[in-house]
């Protein structure tokens, strides 16, 4: 028999598949080594959930591999083309053929998962992450959204330099570059309008606030380290994370002008 749950263990044994950009991120191996969903991997494992990481997902039993991804993945993307000739229809086809198997086991991860983590980052471009959102709401599942700010503080130093310099045409290429990128910096981390009637008001963050398990954890500083240092977020996830498992949240109703039960949350009892 299971070892009973208790009152301050909602999460344990909850399922939770963790979403955001892998394609387009700085550095594949990076991310995967050492990006956000290994800290957050682990502090949700704390807890006793079980964590689905589409860097690491589960095996398939009786297919060995099945849509593993890895730092090489995306050079699939290599093979492709525009060519309208039956030559070209069967590169594009072998594309997505082999990208297949990764969207099939990761949408299946989102449909046996109770919640779903989603960080979005407004300057990152992103398909399979609002896909698999899409999918958790249609099927009524928490999404919690992590949207931080974003700034460009290199660029910004880039045009005092050359501010300073004097250097006309600089300043105009970078301008062009600008618009071309385009670079559109969020330092409120405001996600898009159509997010936020998808998602519910409550489910929101700026931040993930692992300044204050990093000790606990010995995790080492990164890149999101520093940027939550630089501007440390107002809502972040990791407390609500550790308050959801004492109790579940609620959410507001404008029609009733207060908070009520939110009954997205149906953390599942399988222990019995």
């Amino acid at each position: 028999m299971s070892a009973s749950r208790g009152p301050t263990e909602l999460l344990k044994g909850a399922r939770v598949y963790l979403s955001g950009p892998m394609d387009f991120v700085a550095s594949r191996a990076e991310e995967m080594r050492s990006g956000w969903r290994v800290k957050v991997g682990e502090f949700l494992q704390s807890l006793g959930a079980t964590v689905f990481d589409p860097w690491s997902k589960p095996g398939v039993r009786g297919l060995q591999e099945y849509g593993r991804e890895d730092e090489t993945t995306t050079e699939v993307r290599r093979n492709w083309t525009f060519d309208p000739t039956p030559e070209g229809a069967q590169r594009r086809a072998a594309c997505a053929a082999t990208f297949w198997e990764t969207m099939h086991i990761d949408l299946r991860m989102v449909d046996v998962s109770d919640f779903v983590v989603a960080y979005c980052p407004t300057n990152v471009y992103s398909v399979g992450t609002p896909h698999e959102i899409v999918v958790a709401r249609q099927q009524h599942k928490p999404v919690l959204f992590v949207s931080p700010p974003v700034t460009f503080p290199a660029l910004e130093r880039l045009i005092t330099h050359v501010e300073a310099q004097n250097d006309k045409v600089a300043k105009e290429l970078i301008e062009e570059l600008v618009k071309e990128a385009p670079i559109k910096p969020n330092p409120s981390g405001i996600p898009s309008l159509w997010y936020m009637p998808l998602i519910g008001g409550e489910k929101f963050f700026d931040g993930f606030g692992f300044a204050d398990y990093s000790e606990k954890f010995g995790w080492g500083r990164g890149p999101l380290d520093e940027r939550e240092h630089q501007t440390p977020p107002r809502r972040p996830l990791l407390p609500f994370l550790e308050g959801l498992n004492r109790e579940l949240p609620m959410k507001w109703s404008c029609s009733q002008g207060k908070f009520v039960r939110d009954d997205d949350w149906l953390l599942l009892d399988l222990s019995r």
